[in-house]
């Protein structure tokens, strides 16, 4: 009986614990369940009262039953301030709005335009969770202070660079604040505006509207230039403080589509999209100083003047604007691929067109071409910045001993008559099978040149990394890669244009797409002569360089054979696309055997970026590796050349005839001056006086061949890596 008690007694007490702990586990269950709602409807931004277990800067969050702690995420890292500045103005409002910034306990750098390598350092604000803002004053013809000159110029030109993406500066977030004067109405701002639409091209995501300061105080909204600056400010200050909460900007309640229904539930229409949705967002307190985008003006303008655009279709409605009007101009200035033409009627017979109509001239000149007279034109090569740096030099300078810094890439014609795959400049040249335009004559497309190289080349004074002797050295051009664009033989006058290269003590680099044999035979002495074989079979040719010649093929053919009575250099320039012409080893040495050349460049193709006029894509980019199997297997094929000299940053290899090959040492290089010495003396004589491409030959170095440790990169110069969004722009 005293047993039985007992084991009821325990029994008792076990039922009346377990009791107890179930609870207290339910009722701490239900405190949980009770303070996660609290804490999904609290709105955004409200702190919490009376909870001993929260802190500034952590959130409550329940993993698996389990209250735990979390650290807030960071939505803005600190500011970044940029100027440029002339009066010293841009420069103290600058020192003004950090002081601002740092009261909000935000890191904040001051940074001069003239200081700052934005082909190095820009792109990193992209995951930075920095706030770039970016104050530039406006000179009163329209360009920018000496100190944001050279920024102003790299972003004007990645932005309308293809190979650049246009999803560059995707990530970067920032402001605009423009210092103007409205005396000067055809300019008034139009740094500011430039930065802007440059900056939101390359995908960078605005945080608020552009605003512009006026220094006229007759038309200044608020009574002077510092009044603008202030009231800009303290909007920007209030903007910076939401962002930091990682709140979005809320809906203006103005969508046409009617599917906001109130400014806490944002739609597509009217949310506060990464690309600057806000630009139409157009509230009183905007509207006192405060513009939008000229991209997005057309843009709205393309939708109807009283429809709001979807940030998304921006792209494509300019797109299909610019689009129709190019086409309609490149139909009426497209002369050389037809005799006739509609408005044929319109013009007297024998009347020629100028070769460069407005859309071609607006697209080249945003594409960072100077165009000269009505076909020409210059453009400042990457290489030519990369060696003024110290950054190391094109393939030519590896294989042929070129000074890339004074390297000048030019063009007496525009027009090509073919239209390659690969073509780098998506075919916005004219293209035509003979010359039917109006004709500049070639001393002032020479001058005119000439110029132009050295404006581009003098925005480099002062800018960091640029090595001054060889700014200085620059500043005379030395070669020139007739290589730019379209087919310079074309040209009328292109005997007289090189010989006037020579008479500056300029060497010539001439590349021909091969389709005009009699004019390869008449052409005069050049440095170097290139031809493209960019494929060794009449189907993979028409295939790929797509020419508008119906007998393309036996010129072709015969312009392989006028390459072989030349006596000075010659070269044949293989692109390798993979998959369409990179397993016609036999077919090439066959053509090889033809021209027999003096050298054979093989080289990668480089991806250009997507094009209407291309289905190429990164798949047909070999690798480097297989670019050297490739000239390993093709040198096997020709007994009388070797593999010389290797350029590994252009994807670029060098098979040489042996006759370069001088007791066991190469000789690929070139004697700049004993050739301009040779030129004079031909001239002298009437040209009755030869000389062959041995007569100007030097040394090649070491570090130039193939199998060098340098792998072709000069040991003088730094190479440098791109820290992120690599990519391959390769230039002549």
């Amino acid at each position: 009986m005293d047993t039985w008690n007992f084991y009821t007694c325990l029994v008792s007490l076990w039922l009346h614990r377990l009791y107890i702990y179930s609870a207290v586990a339910f009722g701490i269950s239900i405190w949980i369940v009770i303070q996660f709602t609290t804490t999904k409807t609290k709105k955004k931004g409200e702190k919490s009262n009376g909870n001993p277990a929260s802190f500034e800067g952590i959130e409550d969050k329940v993993v698996n039953g389990y209250a735990t702690l979390q650290a807030k995420e960071v939505y803005v890292a600190g500011v970044k301030i940029f100027y440029g500045s002339q009066t010293g103005t841009a420069k103290r409002f600058a020192k003004g709005l950090a002081e601002a910034v740092i009261s909000l306990n935000l890191p904040v750098e001051v940074i001069s335009m003239g200081d700052y390598d934005p082909d190095d350092c820009l792109s990193e604000e992209t995951t930075s969770r920095n706030i770039c803002v970016f104050l530039v004053a406006t000179y009163t013809d329209g360009q920018p202070t000496e100190s944001a000159a050279w920024f102003c110029k790299w972003l004007e030109e990645a932005a309308n660079d293809f190979r650049f993406g246009k999803t560059y500066l995707k990530g970067l977030r920032y402001a605009v604040f423009g210092l103007g004067n409205s005396v000067y109405v055809d300019h008034y701002n139009t740094v500011g505006r430039n930065i802007d639409r440059w900056l939101w091209m390359l995908s960078a995501s605005r945080i608020m509207t552009r605003a512009e300061g006026d220094c006229n105080v007759a038309q200044s909204k608020h009574g002077s230039i510092e009044a603008d600056f202030e009231a800009w400010k303290a909007k920007f200050l209030s903007r910076l403080q939401a962002l930091c909460r990682g709140e979005k900007k809320p809906c203006s309640g103005k969508c046409k589509k009617g599917k906001c229904k109130s400014p806490g539930k944002q739609s597509k229409d009217c949310s506060d999209h990464e690309h600057g949705a806000s630009e139409y967002e157009n509230t009183e307190a905007e509207e006192l100083f405060e513009t939008s985008s000229d991209e997005e003006a057309d843009g709205e303008e393309a939708g109807g003047t009283n429809s709001v655009i979807d940030v998304e279709d921006l792209g494509s409605i300019m797109s299909h604007m610019k689009k129709a009007k190019r086409e309609r101009e490149l139909e009426e200035g497209d002369t050389g691929t037809s005799l006739t033409h509609k408005n044929a009627g319109r013009k007297e017979e024998g009347e020629k067109r100028e070769m460069i109509t407005p859309a071609l001239r607006e697209a080249l000149t945003k594409q960072g071409y100077k165009l000269i007279g009505s076909h020409s034109g210059v453009k400042l090569c990457r290489w030519t910045k990369s060696m003024l740096r110290g950054r190391g030099g094109c393939y030519k300078h590896t294989f042929y001993g070129i000074e890339s810094h004074r390297c000048m890439e030019a063009t007496p014609s525009l027009a090509c008559a073919n239209k390659c795959v690969f073509c780098w400049r998506h075919h916005t040249n004219p293209v035509g099978t003979e010359w039917r335009w109006k004709m500049d004559q070639p001393e002032m497309i020479l001058q005119e040149a000439i110029e132009n190289h050295q404006n581009m080349i003098k925005q480099f004074k002062g800018v960091s990394g640029v090595k001054a002797d060889r700014f200085e050295e620059a500043m005379t051009a030395k070669h020139c890669a007739l290589s730019l664009v379209g087919e310079p033989i074309m040209y009328p006058e292109i005997n007289q244009f090189v010989k006037l290269l020579h008479q500056h003590s300029i060497s010539s680099f001439l590349v021909t797409n091969a389709q005009f044999p009699d004019e390869i035979r008449n052409l005069g002495p050049v440095t170097q002569l290139y031809v493209s074989v960019d494929a060794s079979t009449k189907e993979s040719l028409k295939r790929i360089d797509r020419p508008l010649f119906k007998d393309f093929w036996q010129r072709f053919l015969d312009s392989l054979k006028a390459l072989s009575e030349k006596q000075q250099r010659t070269v044949y320039r293989l692109t390798l696309v993979k998959a369409w012409n990179v397993d016609e080893l036999k077919a090439y040495a066959d053509l090889i055997s033809l021209g027999k050349p003096d050298f054979i460049e093989v080289k990668g193709v480089t991806y250009c970026g997507e094009s209407s006029a291309s289905n190429l894509t990164m798949a047909n980019v070999p690798w480097h590796e297989e670019v050297v199997r490739f000239v390993q297997e093709l040198a096997d094929l020709i007994p009388d050349y070797e593999i010389a000299c290797e350029h590994e940053h252009s994807n670029c290899l060098l098979i040489a005839h042996k006759k370069f090959k001088i007791n066991g040492e190469w000789w690929t290089w070139i004697d700049y001056d004993r050739f301009q010495e040779l030129v004079r003396e031909h001239e002298r004589s009437s040209r009755s006086k030869t000389f062959t491409a041995a007569d100007y030959a030097a040394r090649t170095p070491c570090w130039a061949l193939f199998g060098s440790r340098e792998r072709g990169f000069d040991p003088l110069d730094v190479r440098y890596q791109r820290k992120n969004k690599a990519r391959d722009i390769s230039g002549c």
